[in-house]
C-alpha cells in the first residue's frame, strides 16, 4: 500500500528556536529520527510537513530548513506558519511563502488564540488572501472552538480548510476512556456541512497523553466518518507529538496508529488508498 502522512512534524532545537518544547519533545526529530519510526508494510510513503511553531521570526527559516530535508524525509508538501491577522504584513508573508518550493498551505495556531479570534474581520481578510493564493488552511483548535472554524468556513467559502486532530476532543485514557461528547459531535457535524472542509484522523494518541488503545478511540473515528464521509478523511501520524507516551518517546507509536486506523477503515469497508493517499493530495492541491 502507499501512505501520504498528512501531519508530520520535524524540528531541531539546535537549528531553530522553539519556546514550547519540554520533556521528551525537547530533542531533535529530523529525517534520521523519522527513518527509525518506520511504517511496516508500506511500499510507497510520503509526508506533508506541518509547521512546528518556532519563534515567529523563523517561520520562513523553518520552511527553508524542511525543504533541505524534503528529499530524505519524503516531504512532498509544507504547511507553513503564518499569522493571518496582520493585514499588509500577512500579505507580504504569504507572497514570500509562495516563492518557496513545496508550500501548499499555512497554519495560524488557533488553539492558542482567544475564542472567537477566527471570526474577526482581520482574520477573515488574511484567510481570503490565503484562498486567493490557492493555499490550504490547517485549523488546529480545541473542541470548544470548532464553531469558530465553522464560522470561518461560512465567511470564506473559497478557503480549503483541513481540521487537525478531529478538533482535539476529550478522549480520556485507555484506563479511563471518555465517550465522544454530544457537543463535539454536533459541532463536528455542523463543520462538515461545508464541503471545502476535510478532517485529519490524527492527534488522538496525544490527546490521550500517549495512554490509548483502539477500543477507546474507534468511536471518535466513527463520528468523523459519519460527519465527513470517507472522501474527506485524511490519515496523519502527528509524529513525533503522538509518539510520546508515559515512558517517553516510542518510535513504534507511529506505526501503531497507522495500523489502528487501517484496521478500523478496513472493518468499515472504506477506500484505503483514498484515506491514506489520495484524499490528502486533493485537500492540499498536490498533483
Amino acid at each position: 500500500m502507499r501512505v501520504l502522512d498528512s501531519h508530520l512534524h520535524l524540528w531541531d532545537p539546535k537549528t531553530l528556536s522553539y519556546t514550547w518544547l519540554d520533556g521528551a519533545l525537547d530533542a531533535r526529530y529530523g529525517a534520521a529520527e523519522l527513518s527509525l519510526a518506520g511504517l511496516d508494510g508500506v511500499a510507497e510513503r510520503a509526508a506533508i510537513f506541518v509547521q512546528a511553531d518556532p519563534v515567529p521570526a523563523q517561520q520562513l527559516d523553518e520552511v527553508r530548513w524542511v525543504g533541505s530535508l524534503a528529499a530524505t524525509a519524503g516531504v512532498v508538501g509544507i504547511v507553513a506558519g503564518a499569522r493571518l491577522d496582520e493585514g499588509a504584513a500577512t500579505e507580504a508573508h504569504l507572497a514570500a511563502l509562495a516563492d518557496l518550493p513545496l508550500v501548499v498551505g499555512v497554519r495560524h495556531l488557533l488553539q492558542a488564540e482567544p475564542d472567537g479570534f477566527a471570526r474577526t474581520e482581520a482574520f477573515h481578510e488574511g484567510a481570503r488572501a490565503v484562498a486567493a493564493r490557492g493555499f490550504t488552511f490547517d485549523a488546529c483548535v480545541r473542541a470548544h472552538q470548532l464553531s469558530d472554524v465553522t464560522a470561518l468556513a461560512s465567511a470564506v467559502p473559497d478557503l480549503r480548510i483541513v481540521l487537525d486532530h478531529l478538533g482535539k476532543p476529550a478522549v480520556g485514557t485507555a484506563e479511563q476512556p471518555q465517550s465522544p461528547s454530544p457537543r463535539w459531535r454536533s459541532d463536528l457535524n455542523d463543520l462538515a456541512v461545508h464541503p471545502q472542509v476535510s478532517c485529519k484522523l490524527s492527534g488522538l494518541p496525544a490527546e490521550a497523553q500517549g495512554a490509548w488503545n483502539a477500543v477507546q478511540l474507534v468511536p471518535f473515528l466513527d463520528a468523523a466518518a459519519e460527519a465527513f464521509g470517507p472522501e474527506r478523511l485524511l490519515w496523519g501520524s502527528d509524529w513525533p507529538v503522538s509518539a510520546i507516551g508515559p515512558d517517553g518517546y516510542q518510535a513504534g507509536e507511529r506505526a501503531r496508529w497507522l495500523h489502528t486506523v487501517m484496521d478500523w477503515a478496513q472493518g468499515r469497508g472504506l477506500d484505503i488508498d483514498a484515506l491514506f493517499w489520495s484524499n490528502a493530495r486533493t485537500a492540499y492541491g498536490i498533483h
